[in-house]
């Protein structure tokens, strides 16, 4: 018998019971669609998270007092280090070759405050001069912080187009006065906007000098010193360096760990990665079980059908059909079951995927390679599952199939 001719009865077949054939391929369409939308949703948010850390800088890093802390101990050990300063954050700049520009950074959330109107939660920099250059911070009006500003401790600010928002409808901000937590603070600038990161709006800020901030707030906040390499070559000679003039500035002796911390662009990215693989492997797991159940299914209602058609077989054995061609008939309809669960699994990962990236802050992007190992998985599944029934009704003895009621 030809293999088209086997593909004609395996779907008329099917076709016969629509609702029992549909019941089967549940389990399928699950496993599949979680591996294209997961793979979708993640690859997505790995290109956003990608492109934003590059626009950051990729020859940028960062030094603090905590680092990433994973565990309590660690975070008690870290308050015990000693604070950056403004001056750690000059002498990168001024003892560091392979340093081109150096800053420090002081942050806070805040209620800030316009007549009645007031917005919460935003979040208050405290920055100096070397930060604004680093981190290339532009201005839509107005102006950026001077170093005059900074040394002189003034009261000035640059809030960013949220802010101008929720604050200012119709108004031109520039020259106002605010209400930061419970300091007054003049508007020299209005942030470039950026956007949102996964969600969460970039532009509902207020900068202010770091002097000024550590005079209103507290000189105890947490300072982050912010660097930038001459060039991507010489990120880890940076990095180096200024591991070295840090620990001579702290006194650290040679068998002391650091008592700060340093991290890359690269660094947040082989974090990120490891959440990835994580979700990944959790993902792989969920839809191994649903195929696997799919495939118990599948192997299920193909041994019901050899029972059901046993007759048949006898019949078709007996006018010279050969083992091989009975085998390949149940096998073939295995891989359709399979088959077109895996294609209505992509087709519906993909939909939810899209869905996904139009409703909520996650980007996707769907993967031809996902689509592809999607399909191939489902119809692996189909011929594993199915040789055991093909195998069973191929070598029914057709006399005892005959007489089969």
């Amino acid at each position: 018998m030809q293999v088209s001719e086997s593909f004609r009865i395996a779907v008329s077949t099917l076709r016969a019971h629509k609702v029992r054939s549909l019941l089967t391929v549940i389990g399928t369409v699950i496993g599949v669609m979680s591996v294209v939308t997961v793979v979708s949703v993640i690859e997505g948010v790995n290109k956003y998270v990608s492109e934003r850390l590059v626009e950051e800088g990729s020859n940028t890093f960062y030094v603090d007092q905590f680092g990433l802390i994973t565990d309590y101990e660690q975070y008690l050990e870290a308050l015990k280090r000693k604070e950056l300063t403004l001056d750690d954050a000059r002498a990168l700049e001024r003892l560091s070759p392979s340093v081109e520009a150096a800053g420090a950074v002081a942050g806070s959330a805040k209620d800030v405050r316009y007549r009645s109107r007031s917005v919460s939660g935003v979040r208050v920099l405290g920055v100096d001069e070397g930060y604004e250059t680093v981190q290339r911070l532009e201005v839509e009006s107005g102006r950026l912080l001077s170093r005059e500003d900074i040394l002189r401790k003034r009261a000035a600010c640059i809030i960013g187009v949220d802010v101008v928002r929720k604050l200012f409808s119709g108004i031109d901000p520039l020259g106002k006065e605010v209400r930061v937590g419970r300091h007054t603070f003049r508007i020299i600038g209005v942030g470039e906007k950026k956007g949102s990161l996964l969600g969460q709006s970039q532009d509902n800020f207020v900068t202010i000098p770091i002097t000024s901030f550590q005079k209103a707030f507290g000189s105890r906040s947490p300072v982050t010193l912010v660097a930038k390499a001459k060039n991507q070559a010489s990120l880890q000679i940076a990095q180096d360096e200024a591991r070295s003039i840090l620990r001579a500035r702290r006194k650290v002796p040679f068998s002391k760990p650091d008592d700060f911390s340093i991290m890359s662009t690269e660094t947040f990215m082989e974090i990120y990665r490891k959440f990835t693989s994580a979700a990944y492997m959790a993902t792989i797991g969920i839809a191994s079980l649903s195929l696997f159940v799919g495939g118990i299914v599948i192997m299920n209602i193909m041994l019901v059908s050899v029972t059901e058609r046993t007759k048949e077989i006898g019949i078709r054995k007996a006018v010279g059909a050969t083992r091989g061609e009975i085998m390949v008939q149940f096998l073939i309809e295995s891989l359709i079951l399979s088959g077109s669960g895996g294609i209505v699994g992509v087709l519906l990962g993909v939909a939810v995927a899209t869905l996904i990236a139009q409703v909520s802050p996650l980007p996707a992007t769907i993967r031809l390679w996902a689509i592809v190992t999607g399909l191939i998985v489902a119809c692996g599944v189909g011929t594993f599952f199915g040789i055991y029934p093909a195998r069973r009704a191929a070598t029914q003895d057709p006399i005892v199939a005959l007489r089969y009621e």
